[in-house]
């Protein structure tokens, strides 16, 4: 399987992917982002583009914070996923959170979102968890 994961060079265009499939969350629990409010809050991360067989399929946006390395967001399209891009995209973040002498990869995911079972099957448990978000965490090492 060819995934490589580059830095993202085109912001608007990953704003707008990420943006288009997340758009059903957004309707419902954040009425007033659109594409800029995306790009605004994502574009000073750690961002990657997730490239399958030449072709860009998704994007990976990662940070550093007081929970050791995060992945802030993580977006394949719905004709690539289960494919094994999702899980290809959780380990490339692993290796770079070990790179990064980090410990713990967190993240934190709606708990309405079919993405959860991804994170479980990756290794990740529930830290704690709000009305709408489970916050977890994984091990690197």
């Amino acid at each position: 399987m060819s995934i490589t994961f580059v830095v993202t060079e085109n912001l608007h265009r990953a704003a707008r992917f990420t943006y288009e499939n997340m758009r059903v969350y957004y309707e419902q629990f954040a009425p007033d982002w659109d594409v800029a409010k995306v790009l605004e809050v994502t574009q000073k991360l750690e961002n990657l583009d997730i490239v399958f067989h030449q072709e860009v399929v998704g994007v990976m946006r990662l940070a550093t914070g007081d929970e050791g390395y995060i992945i802030r967001d993580l977006q394949v399209l719905p004709t690539f996923q289960n494919r094994g891009i999702g899980k290809a995209a959780v380990k490339e973040a692993k290796r770079r959170a070990a790179n990064a002498n980090v410990n713990t990869l967190a993240l934190r995911v709606l708990k309405i979102s079919p993405a959860i079972t991804l994170y479980t099957r990756n290794g990740f448990t529930i830290r704690s968890e709000d009305e709408r978000f489970y916050h977890m965490a994984a091990e690197v090492r």
